[in-house]
C-alpha cells in the first residue's frame, strides 16, 4: 500500500468516546496501541467491543499461550497479516512454539508438530479457514483433547483475529518497528 488510508489521529481532538477507548486499552493488559487500535478510534464504539473481546480471547481462552499464539499465527498466515505476524511470532516463541514450526506456517507448509495438541489447534483452524467447517475427527480430538468450553473459546479467538487481520491489511497498518514483510503484498494492493 503506498497510501496511508488512515488519517493521523491526534488525541488533543478526540471524542470523549474515543478518549475512553484508548483510556481503556493503555491501562488494559496491552498497555499500548500496537495493532488495528488506531483504526478503531474512528468507531470507537466498535473499538470497545472489539478489545474488550480481544482481552478475552487473547489472555482468558483456556488454552496455553502457546497454543492461543500457535492459532493466532495461523490466522495471521491465512491473512497474510503483516503485522499480525510481526507482534505474534515472537511471542509464540517465547512461549513455547518452535521457530520451525512458526516458520512453516508463514510459508503455507504443513509443520512437523512435535506435540499433538499443537497439531489439532492448527488442523481445527486451518480447516475452518480452508472448508469453513471442522472435519468430526478434528472436532472430536478437540473437544477430547480442551472440552468444549476452550472449543467455543478457540473459535471465538479465530474469529477474532481474524477481524484483527482484515482491519490491519484493509489499513495498510504496521506494527511498531516493523521494518521486514513476512508475506509478499499483493500486487493490486491499493489499486482499484
Amino acid at each position: 500500500m503506498t497510501q496511508p488510508r488512515l488519517p493521523v489521529f491526534d488525541p488533543a481532538h478526540a471524542t470523549a468516546e474515543q478518549k475512553a477507548l484508548l483510556d481503556d486499552i493503555l491501562s488494559g493488559p496491552r498497555g499500548n496501541l500496537n495493532g488495528p487500535f488506531v483504526s478503531w478510534i474512528h468507531s470507537p464504539e466498535l473499538g470497545q467491543l472489539a478489545q474488550k473481546l480481544g482481552a478475552y480471547c487473547r489472555y482468558g481462552t483456556g488454552l496455553p499461550l502457546r497454543l492461543s499464539e500457535l492459532a493466532i499465527l495461523t490466522t495471521a498466515a491465512q491473512w497474510q497479516s503483516q503485522a499480525e505476524w510481526h507482534i505474534h511470532q515472537p511471542i509464540a516463541v517465547d512461549a513455547g512454539l518452535s521457530a520451525q514450526v512458526a516458520e512453516q506456517i508463514r510459508l503455507g507448509q504443513t509443520p512437523s508438530f512435535e506435540q499433538e495438541d499443537e497439531r489439532v489447534v492448527w488442523s481445527f483452524a486451518t480447516e475452518l479457514y480452508r472448508d469453513k467447517r471442522v472435519a468430526d475427527a478434528t472436532y472430536a480430538r478437540a473437544a477430547e483433547l480442551f472440552g468444549l468450553r476452550v472449543v467455543v473459546n478457540l473459535i471465538g479467538l479465530l474469529g477474532y483475529y481474524a477481524l484483527v487481520a482484515m482491519t490491519l491489511n484493509v489499513f495498510g497498518m504496521r506494527a511498531e518497528g516493523q521494518a521486514a514483510l513476512p508475506f509478499p503484498e499483493p500486487p493490486s494492493c491499493g489499486k482499484a
